[in-house]
């Protein structure tokens, strides 16, 4: 198998581990304070790193440290909210809604930078607003958690968008290191007023490890050498596939079942992702890749 060929097949894995960590955490969170679990996680995750890779922490310079650490409270808080939805609503819902960042990005790259918005991104952006709202609006209201999804998808694509401004120049490795721990910290803050309370029992620790080995360490490993050997736009839409193995997982395993509706508008806000992502002539653009793990 050819470096390329094993790219895709291992980015197709990263993108099920994504998709099998929603559903993990859905009922570990149920068992431990979603703060706390995360704290858990995101300690883990960047001592594994630093343990990798020791000299890394030799890297550090003042820029790397302060945008790592601005750009890591944003991915904290996208973590935070994307939780607090997985908590009020389905890993399903979750999965779709969080993958809205894959349009928002261009749109606050508009926003932001003033980057041109082409018309394949205007177009995507009201299908997954079509897509969001067969999922999301029950008679005239949204739900909270919905709410909250969204809000987890703007904060990725705040992310993703200074990341693309900031990391030029920098060591890549050790600006991951930072917002790990800066990701961190915003957990801990949340975790600790109320007391820490660690995994109950043997099933929290396996979603705590599983998202932190796996989801988190290893998938970060795993995209960061496959990029190395594809073209950005086809690891996005491989990416994307998160999303298809979130719903898929979630129903396999008898944890909820998909209305007709939400298959509807997952499928339109799926074919929105791949529009945006799909391989442009224009290569100055912002492509939405999210660098780290779900």
């Amino acid at each position: 198998m050819n470096h390329r060929r094993l790219a895709v097949v291992s980015l197709t894995a990263v993108a099920a581990m994504w998709g099998v960590a929603f559903v993990v955490m859905k009922p570990a969170i149920a068992e431990q304070p979603f703060f706390d679990f995360l704290a858990t996680r995101f300690t883990i995750a960047t001592v594994i790193m630093v343990l990798v890779r020791p000299k890394v922490l030799t890297a550090f310079d003042r820029k790397t440290v302060i945008r790592g650490s601005i750009l890591g409270v944003i991915l904290g808080l996208a973590y935070v909210t994307q939780t607090i939805a997985l908590e009020m609503t389905t890993a399903a819902i979750t999965g779709f809604l969080t993958g809205l960042y894959v349009v928002i990005t261009p749109i606050l790259g508009w926003l932001i930078f003033r980057r041109r918005v082409g018309v394949k991104v205007a177009v995507a952006a009201i299908m997954a607003m079509v897509g969001l709202g067969f999922i999301a609006i029950t008679g005239f209201s949204i739900e909270a958690g919905q709410t909250w999804g969204i809000i987890c998808a703007v904060l990725y694509a705040a992310h993703i968008v200074g990341l693309g401004r900031w990391s030029a120049g920098l060591n890549a490795y050790a600006l991951t290191v930072v917002q790990l721990a800066a990701v961190t910290v915003v957990c801990w803050i949340g975790a600790v007023p109320d007391g820490y309370q660690p995994p109950p029992n043997g099933d929290v620790w396996m979603a705590v490890l599983f998202t932190a080995v796996f989801a988190t360490a290893i998938g970060f490993f795993v995209q960061t050498w496959a990029q190395a050997r594809l073209e950005p736009s086809r690891v996005a839409i491989i990416l994307t596939l998160e999303v298809v193995f979130t719903a898929v997982i979630a129903v396999a395993v008898g944890q909820e079942v998909l209305s007709l509706k939400t298959i509807i508008g997952g499928a339109i806000m799926i074919a929105a992702m791949l529009l945006v992502e799909w391989p442009s002539r224009n290569k100055n653009q912002l492509v939405p890749i999210e660098p780290l793990v779900h």
